[in-house]
């Protein structure tokens, strides 16, 4: 069914129902602020594009999507393919790749392929997640403690460990104080206060803090320059059959990445709420959205489940607090963007350590080590080391084929079944 959710609750909305979605939506989008800059500044990306794909993309996801309660935009799981596009096609080439994932995704939509999931064997997906959180960790690492690392440093695991350990006599403490103190604001905001925005409470404190006590930290507009106040002007990037050939594997991975991101966000929120999404709008919507987050120079788009979570809990029960939340986004983007520049690039890694953390899901680990089939542990485990130290294309292509594999493999012939003759 490809029909749109927001057509099916908003006959039921009231205003109560309206209030409850505008606080939930204004309450992810301090969640989704830090963490959409952050997302972008760790892709490679100009810290602006991450507000663009959380208005557009989350937006559109919101307005078209088969789920209630979707939020949709930037993820981590997106850094490690972005920032491989951009550093070998450019951004224009990222572009391009996230407009052709789009035109896949709807495709893939209009032929019902949101079901496909289920073919996608789960050690696969936790291999590739926890590769992508040790890659995001891996990274951010840097910013986090003030090292400084030689430029050219090359961005694989194999090479940026060794040139982080060389360079740690470049370690800052005042920048390492800010990462290790925003880190740990975190964690404490969130087991006191599990409903509040504590995300955007502890990079803007430890912002403040700087700016305050004058303390030699690197800064958003230090590094970056001014975030524009507006959106820009949608245009579309140089298309040539040559250059689309070249990133037509990268769109792909955008696509199965989008897609799959999507649909397990949308089978955790209707665990939450009790509903049941529509897996062809779904995908739709996604392609929708990262077509349009294309033409507006943003990033890949899809759903978070993080913020998903927290419009939930936040009490958000339709696609409204979605909406609500793309246009506080883009409210604070026009009313407080000169504000931005006062971020600590510190505290913003330190955001993206807590979510690499998250996202590697630890209280699974046990059960990922010892529990399930050996073949499906020794899936997870090549899964993660291809994402870390190969490639993520590679990855999820050995990952699925041999679980597929292995799938076909346990599904033992009937007993009177004999081989044709040939």
């Amino acid at each position: 069914m490809l029909t749109p959710k927001i057509l099916t609750t908003l006959p039921q909305s009231t205003p109560r129902s309206v209030l409850a979605d505008l606080v939930a939506g204004v309450t992810v989008a301090m969640v989704a602020l830090p963490l959409s800059l952050a997302i972008a500044i760790a892709s490679g990306a100009p810290p602006a594009t991450g507000l663009v794909t959380a208005i557009v993309g989350g937006f559109l996801i919101s307005a078209l999507g088969g789920s209630r309660v979707q939020i949709g935009g930037p993820t981590g799981a997106f850094i490690v393919v972005v920032y491989g596009v951009i550093a070998a096609h450019g951004f224009d080439g990222l572009v391009l790749a996230t407009l052709m994932a789009g035109v896949i995704l709807v495709i893939a939509g209009f032929l019902r392929a949101g079901s496909l999931i289920a073919l996608v064997p789960e050690p696969v997906i936790n291999g590739f997640t926890i590769g992508i959180a040790a890659i995001i960790a891996l990274s951010q690492l840097p910013d986090a403690a003030g090292i400084v690392l030689a430029e050219g440093t090359p961005a694989d695991a194999l090479e940026r460990v060794p040139a982080i350990w060389e360079a740690r006599g470049t370690l800052d403490w005042p920048s390492l104080a800010v990462g290790a103190g925003t880190i740990l604001a975190i964690v404490a905001l969130r087991r006191a206060f599990p409903r509040f925005p504590g995300l955007i409470l502890a990079v803007a404190g430890a912002s403040a803090a700087v700016a305050l006590l004058d303390l030699p930290v690197d800064t958003l507009g230090d590094r970056f320059g001014a975030l524009p106040a507006t959106l820009p002007v949608p245009a579309l990037p140089e298309i040539t059959v040559a250059r689309a050939l070249e990133l037509l594997p990268s769109a792909f991975v955008i696509a199965f990445l989008a897609g799959v991101e999507s649909l397990l966000s949308a089978l955790v929120a209707d665990r939450m709420v009790a509903g049941r999404h529509r897996p062809g709008a779904e995908i739709l919507a996604q392609g929708v959205a990262n077509i349009g987050s294309a033409l507006m120079g943003g990033l890949p788009a899809t759903g978070a489940i993080a913020r998903t979570a927290t419009n939930v809990r936040a009490g958000g029960r339709t696609p409204l607090a979605g909406i609500f939340h793309a246009l506080t986004i883009l409210g604070v983007m026009w009313a407080a963007a000169p504000l931005a520049g006062y971020l600590a690039m510190p505290a913003l890694a330190g955001l993206l350590l807590v979510t690499a953390w998250n996202m590697s899901e630890p209280q699974h680990w046990r059960a990922h080590v010892t529990t399930g089939r050996r073949s499906d542990r020794l899936l997870l485990a090549l899964t993660l080391v291809l994402t870390v130290f190969a490639d993520l294309t590679v990855a999820i292509g050995v990952g699925v084929a041999l679980g597929l594999a292995l799938r076909l493999r346990r599904r033992a012939p009937p007993a009177d079944w004999t081989p044709p003759e040939r």
